[in-house]
């Protein structure tokens, strides 16, 4: 059974720092990439973040670029989100997912999805 369980998640104000985590079991974590994704109320669920299988290529948004950082470890079957200068437009629930595919940025193109951690942003 797949599962994907994010962490990390909480309150902070605005300019703060979160890492999230995301612990994968179940599959071959080193086979797929890894994407983040996030959605705020009444809104769709929109692409934040993607990393290669190896680790070696990443892709973000880029409303985040250059504050979000996306790693794995593949000994730890685990997927990173380090998030800093945190807005209130961060504000929403974060999922981790998983793709056969490569740094794709359509929800569609998953497979595989946590349940969420919840990020709020205060200002």
């Amino acid at each position: 059974q797949v599962q994907l369980v994010e962490s990390g998640g909480g309150l902070v104000q605005v300019g703060g720092s979160l890492r999230l985590s995301c612990a994968v079991s179940g599959l071959t974590f080193s086979s797929y990439a890894m994407g983040w994704f996030r959605q705020a109320p009444g809104k769709e669920r929109e692409f934040v973040a993607a990393i290669s299988w190896s680790g070696g290529s990443t892709y973000y948004v880029d409303s985040v670029k250059g504050r979000f950082t996306i790693s794995r470890d593949n000994t730890k079957n685990t997927v990173y989100l380090q998030m800093n200068s945190l807005k209130p437009e961060d504000t929403a629930v974060y999922y981790c997912a998983a793709e056969r595919g490569y740094l794709e940025t359509g929800a569609d193109e998953y497979d595989y999805w946590g349940r969420g951690t919840q990020v709020t942003v205060s200002s």
